[in-house]
């Protein structure tokens, strides 16, 4: 089979945290089709181990859905920072500690029937008290709580936990 060819394309919408192509593509299969696409930068998804059997998870509110979420800190990676990096920034923003320890753990494709994002996930620990305080994004009212894995499990079966890149980062450990 050969690579799809793209015929045309055009940004149709410039937005703050991702942005949309539409582009005209000759498939492996000879069909041609019109795709769109969101272009959302690679992001980082931590799972914060501040002691073993443990796990720091945060609370927010996500307009989209119209609910607050509990789930594992998450943030895109910035131009010219390596997702090591992004996940040391997004520790220190979101739950208010800086690991020291950082293991990647996984690199996953969370919706690529439309979107490009990559999200790695990096297991946290020997989480320490930063030194200055965090620059925090506008949007952002996070509420960090500590559980015992089991209860977060517990949390998911109950139906209280929805997030996808959560339930899946709380898997792998």
């Amino acid at each position: 089979m050969s690579d799809p060819e793209r015929l045309s394309h055009e940004r149709v919408y410039d937005g703050k945290v991702f942005d949309v192509d539409r582009d005209k593509v000759r498939m492996p299969n000879g069909r041609t089709v019109t795709v769109d696409v969101v272009r959302h930068p690679k992001s980082v998804v931590l799972i914060p181990i501040p002691e073993p059997g443990h796990v720091i998870l945060i609370r927010q509110y996500r307009y989209p859905v119209n609910a607050f979420l509990w789930e594992l800190p998450a943030g895109s990676v910035d131009d010219g920072e390596s997702p090591e990096q992004a996940a040391r920034r997004e520790c220190h923003e979101e739950i208010g500690k800086v690991p020291a320890t950082i293991v990647r753990m996984a690199a996953m494709l969370p919706t690529p029937g439309y979107c490009d994002e990559e999200m790695v996930f990096f297991r946290v620990s020997s989480l320490e008290e930063p030194t200055e305080a965090a620059a925090v994004d506008e949007d952002e009212d996070i509420e960090a709580k500590t559980f015992e894995l089991r209860e977060a499990r517990e949390m998911i079966r109950r139906g209280e936990i929805i997030d996808m890149k959560t339930v899946a980062g709380l898997a792998m450990i």
